[in-house]
């Protein structure tokens, strides 16, 4: 008995691969045979070609926004340190220089740099401005590349010059240039002692500083009020002595990221935070992400409309074929073979013109993220890139081909419930 129901099961396994070998044939022919009127072909060939061109434009528009995302992370990353250690709610750290040593004490570290960050007001030739001071310790270059963005002038990090660094805002806003024999001076309130109301700017302290350079990154964020200057500086300015806002990290070139995230963290406990680059500047990350997926749900509502071309193919082929449905009947093809070749001819056009949209999609790409075809508008010498960037991602791609076969499949599914009833 075993016997006779394995020999069933058997055979009809074989006939069911047989009947959908027969309805990819016969699907094969509706698609590629010519049809008695003209305008099924041409409806045919123009459903291929929506679903074509929605599939290119998913492509590239995620590969363009992969690209502005490798952009901002290449700009960041010359002013943001691999790993930054803070406290909570922007505190300042007590002692910045033994908790540097412990930091510097873990595996992986290749160096480890203070950072005091204050609000003051910059005035340069009377003009004036709020800015944001960065007081940075000797050798930053060990944690940031900063200096490969200066644009004029040299960035100078030694204690013994009292040199500024300027985001290109600030210079522009203040006229303050890189010149040793012009000066710019931070002013800030006084943090320790008591005020004197009978001299009112005792209560101010002030800094006179050299401007050494000018850096521009192309992110407003860094670009609009941040003004560079020596730790020492900082630390006088501000009235500390050994505080630290944050830890700028270096990571050895034999451990990973998140690796050496992990030891820091596990060595100084859960009262700090310990951030790479992309928690550091999350917010603006996310924001491109965001803006990503949503233009991805815009194109796919345009390849959703294009399929509806696909439903009016169908529709046309249903009635061409009726004839040749009546015969495959009376030859004994079920009513379910019937739904399945056309289920898989609605999948055949879709899938067919995924594939030539994927693949042209590809192509340009490729073509754009090694030779720079399209370019940006404007003046080249006013901006860091000029072309649009792009980065073709295989995940994009699996996507894209992924939403078309199910478009496909949904698509060829209506299409096959609307058979017209066939007497045998």
């Amino acid at each position: 008995m075993i016997r006779s129901i394995i020999s069933r099961i058997s055979i009809s396994s074989s006939e069911n691969n047989r009947t959908d070998m027969l309805a990819l044939r016969i699907a094969l022919r509706y698609l590629f045979a010519k049809k008695s009127h003209a305008a099924v072909n041409i409806i045919s060939m123009i459903s291929m070609a929506g679903i074509a061109v929605a599939a290119m434009a998913m492509v590239c528009v995620l590969s363009v926004f992969n690209g502005f995302t490798d952009l901002a992370s290449s700009r960041l990353s010359a002013i943001d340190p691999e790993i930054k250690v803070t406290l909570p709610y922007g505190a300042v750290i007590a002692d910045g220089d033994s908790l540097s040593g412990i930091v510097a004490s873990v595996p992986g570290v290749a160096a480890v740099r203070q950072v005091l960050e204050q609000r003051a007001l910059a005035v340069s030739d009377g003009d004036q401005m709020p800015v944001k001071v960065r007081g940075i310790e000797e050798g930053y270059s060990d944690v940031s590349t900063l200096s490969e963005l200066v644009i004029d002038g040299e960035m100078v990090d030694s204690p013994s010059m009292n040199c500024a660094l300027l985001s290109v805002g600030v210079a522009i806003r203040t006229g303050a240039r890189p010149a040793y024999e012009s000066t710019f001076f931070l002013t800030v309130p006084r943090r320790l002692g008591r005020i004197n109301p009978a001299f009112p700017m005792a209560a101010f302290r002030t800094d006179t500083l050299v401007v050494s350079g000018v850096y521009q990154t192309d992110q407003g964020e860094y670009d609009e009020d941040l003004v560079f200057i020596p730790l020492r500086s900082a630390r006088t300015l501000f009235d500390y002595s050994t505080e630290a806002t944050s830890l700028d990290v270096a990571v050895d070139s034999g451990f990973s990221i998140p690796q050496v995230v992990d030891g820091i963290s596990s060595r100084l406990g859960d009262g700090y935070i310990v951030a790479d680059r992309l928690k550091q500047q999350e917010s603006s990350f996310r924001m491109i992400e965001i803006e990503k997926w949503i233009t991805f749900l815009m194109l796919l509502f345009v390849l959703v409309m294009a399929s509806f071309n696909i439903l009016s193919t169908m529709s046309m082929l249903i009635i061409e074929k009726e004839d040749n449905m009546r015969i495959l009947t009376s030859l004994g093809a079920s009513r379910g073979m019937l739904r399945r070749i056309f289920l898989e001819e609605g999948m055949l056009i879709a899938v067919m013109g995924g594939i030539i949209g994927v693949a042209i999609g590809v192509v340009l790409c490729l073509l754009q993220q090694h030779f720079g075809l399209i370019s940006l508008g404007g003046d080249p010498s006013q901006m860091s890139i000029d072309h649009y960037p792009c980065r073709l991602s295989l995940t994009d791609v699996l996507v894209t081909s992924a939403v078309v076969l199910v478009i496909g499949f949904f698509s060829g599914m209506v299409s096959s419930r609307s058979l017209p009833r066939l007497d045998r």
